[in-house]
């Protein structure tokens, strides 16, 4: 005998439950998985990109790679084209001289992927600051002056002196580090320290130095060294005094970028403001719009440059990183000469070989000393996520001064700028 099942009608206002797999995890927001939301498990095509390149040792170093040196080497082509060559055509030619505006603009961009970061992490309660503001205050006010320093250089030297003369930022921090933190340093540190000082003075001594827009090779001589002197000291400065006035308190990455930015937008628009040069600055891009087009590009390839190096660290170490930097500082200079027309001297070539010989030699030693990848200090903390520097300036501080153009934080605790500089 059959039995008929009875139909069961079902409400139209019913809303059939979403059962889900175990396997789906929807607060993870990992690339790959599935979306946050509780509606449809759709497929997410960059994410299981992103997984694969994660999960190829090789492929993923070679995007961070390729995202470090990709965006400050744009960074650098850009510094230089605004700073030196002319914008407009014949008698409106005209070259940008308003040097704080561009830390303006490039404090604000970072400023605002602090706060976007934020957010979207959904860490509220870091918008609020960890430390006292007048320590965030003065850790950019130095570093607003560094920076200012490093753009108003190009006006006077050019741009491979600019890098190159970057590299000899170690010797300065090794001191600020012996007047403020009381760090000891080995023989073997401050004798590397001055090759890499000897090759950027063989540089110097050897060739043209003289920048496209110097009035003489006096000024490019006084001016051009006396503001290269002023970021070594400034910056070297900034990393040191930072250590100190930032111990002991835990602020994610974000937090620091954020109101670091505040203040050195701040004081930057303040001297803008004060010495009349506002004005001029927004008649300037007003009038030259593919000026203002190259300083958002050279901004937003800052910032974005900044949050590679972070990851970078993070995921492969200090070590690394600085082997990365070193090879960027390189390649900017072979870049600058070709496009911007810096042939070298021999000489120059000479002090060059120095100069980037010795932070190899130095990247390679402290790795080997750490047997490898992860197993040094630095790596080990940045894995972490405790602070750590790009080279851990008590430790390698040639390593720090071979990622001299970026001061970053890795991990949760207080670190560096992380801005590119």
């Amino acid at each position: 005998m059959n039995i008929t099942q009875p139909h069961v009608r079902s409400s139209p206002s019913r809303k059939t439950a979403l059962v889900i797999s175990p396997r789906h995890d929807l607060t993870s927001g990992e690339p790959g998985m599935a979306p946050k939301a509780t509606g449809k498990m759709g497929f997410n095509p960059f994410g299981a990109i992103w997984e694969r390149i994660k999960a190829n040792e090789r492929l993923h170093m070679g995007w961070c790679v390729l995202g470090v040196v990709g965006c400050l080497m744009l960074y650098g082509v850009l510094q230089e084209r605004i700073m030196v060559e002319p914008f407009g055509e014949g008698a409106n030619k005209e070259v940008f001289k308003y040097s704080l505006f561009l830390v303006l603009c490039n404090r604000l961009t970072s400023c605002a992927v602090a706060i976007c970061g934020l957010v979207s992490n959904g860490k509220y309660s870091e918008i609020k600051p960890v430390a006292p503001l007048y320590t965030y205050v003065a850790v950019s006010l130095s570093n607003v002056i560094a920076t200012t320093c490093q753009y108003e250089a190009l006006k006077y030297v050019s741009f491979p002196v600019q890098t190159l003369g970057k590299c000899a930022k170690m010797l300065p921090v090794m001191i600020w580090g012996i007047i403020i933190m009381r760090k000891r340093y080995g023989v073997k540190d401050f004798g590397l320290a001055l090759l890499i000082t000897g090759g950027c003075t063989i540089f110097l001594l050897t060739g043209e130095v003289k920048s496209k827009v110097s009035a003489s090779l006096w000024h490019s001589s006084v001016y051009g060294l006396a503001l290269m002197l002023g970021y070594l000291g400034f910056d070297g400065f900034t990393s040191t005094f930072q250590d100190k006035l930032f111990k002991g308190y835990q602020m994610t990455t974000y937090n620091q970028i954020l109101y670091t930015t505040l203040c050195s937008s701040a004081l930057s628009m303040f001297g803008l403001v004060s010495s009349g040069q506002f004005p001029k600055a927004i008649n300037f891009v007003t009038v030259h719009p593919e000026a203002l087009w190259s300083i958002v590009a050279l901004s937003v390839a800052a910032s974005t440059g900044a949050l590679f190096i972070s990851y970078t660290i993070k995921t492969f170490g200090a070590l690394i990183f600085a082997t990365i930097m070193t090879t960027r500082q390189f390649l900017s200079i072979l870049l600058s000469c070709f496009l911007f027309l810096h042939p070298l001297s021999a000489g120059q070539w000479v002090g060059t070989s120095l100069v980037f010989g010795t932070l190899y030699y130095q990247g390679f030693a402290k790795k080997d000393k750490g047997h490898g990848k992860g197993d040094g200090a630095g790596d080990k903390a940045a894995k972490e996520g405790a602070p750590t520097k790009a080279g851990d300036e008590e430790s390698a501080p040639l390593l720090q001064g071979g990622a001299a153009e970026a001061a970053v934080a890795a991990g949760t605790g207080a670190d560096k700028i992380p801005s590119v500089r």
